[in-house]
């Protein structure tokens, strides 16, 4: 009876077992296969994910994605899993992650109603407002101010089109240059062929930061948005999505996240150590407390 029971008790364990591996989809099962995680970064998106003064890619997002490649070599009992780093921009980020070139990214990408129709996102990782970076003296204090003018924002983005809108609606006649990525935007602001750059705020006091003298440039204007940055992986992968969403309440809940945020924000921080000093909002406070993944805007 006892052999009886032990053999029993070995084939449930052993179809226990081919039950988990059977139920590895989309791409948990892609990674499993081909033995390697692909994670998209950007290049530029000071503090969230960018390259140090050794090219490393560093930064509050990127410390997400970290933290989601070792739940991955954990959830497939992988602990060498070969882990490959390609970077993505504003414009290529989602295709590239639809056509299956990445896994996943965790970056400065905006949640918002259209893209959920052509990927998924996680529960939130930070939240900004859209604003305006211009030359102190330069007379920009607030959006009207713009009309005329040159104005830069970064291709690919959220702000790229509201600007577009505004320039429509309101006949403000700017002339709007859509740039690379946000450091070629800061350049554009920098060499005065723009008198302002728009993006998220948070992405502003980063390239202030970088600047060779970030006290001549201050962030003015009324926030034209609120937005919800989350990570993306491909849509309708809900076990991938669910491993991601779970190491996020984890690092929120815990206090990761807030650690990570005071590392990134309010101290210095490679390639100049120059200090951001962007306190956590009450808002971000409460996403640590409640993680979600709801788009704001």
């Amino acid at each position: 009876m006892r052999m009886r029971n032990l053999v029993l008790t070995m084939m449930l364990l052993g179809a226990a077992g081919a039950v988990q591996a059977e139920e590895l989809t989309g791409t948990l099962k892609k990674i499993k296969d081909d033995g390697v995680i692909i994670v998209g970064h950007r290049e530029s998106s000071v503090p969230f994910a960018y390259y140090d003064n050794k090219q490393n890619v560093v930064g509050y997002s990127q410390d997400y994605s970290n933290l989601i490649v070792e739940a991955v070599k954990k959830k497939l009992d992988m602990p060498n899993l070969q882990v490959k780093l390609i970077p993505v921009t504003s414009q290529n980020r989602i295709p590239l992650l639809q056509n299956g070139t990445y896994d996943f990214e965790c970056g400065s990408t905006s949640n918002n109603l259209e893209r959920q129709k052509q990927v998924a996102f996680s529960n939130t990782i930070f939240i900004i407002n859209t604003r305006l970076l211009t030359k102190k003296g330069s007379g920009i204090k607030d959006f009207p101010d713009l009309a005329g003018k040159n104005v830069v924002v970064s291709a690919g983005t959220t702000s790229e089109i509201l600007l577009n809108k505004l320039n429509d609606e309101k006949n403000m006649k700017m002339r709007i240059i859509s740039a690379k990525d946000h450091g070629d935007s800061f350049r554009t602001l920098e060499s005065g062929r723009a008198i302002a750059f728009m993006v998220d705020d948070a992405l502003l006091a980063g390239e202030r930061a970088k600047a060779k003298k970030p006290d001549q440039w201050e962030i003015v204007g009324t926030p034209q948005s609120r937005e919800a940055y989350g990570c993306i992986s491909r849509k309708d992968d809900l076990q991938f999505k669910k491993l991601i969403n779970e190491t996020i309440v984890q690092a929120q809940t815990s206090g990761v996240a807030e650690k990570s945020f005071e590392r990134w924000f309010t101290q210095p921080i490679p390639p100049k150590n120059l200090n951001l000093n962007f306190s956590l909002s009450d808002e971000m406070k409460t996403l640590f407390k409640s993680p979600n993944d709801k788009a704001l805007n």
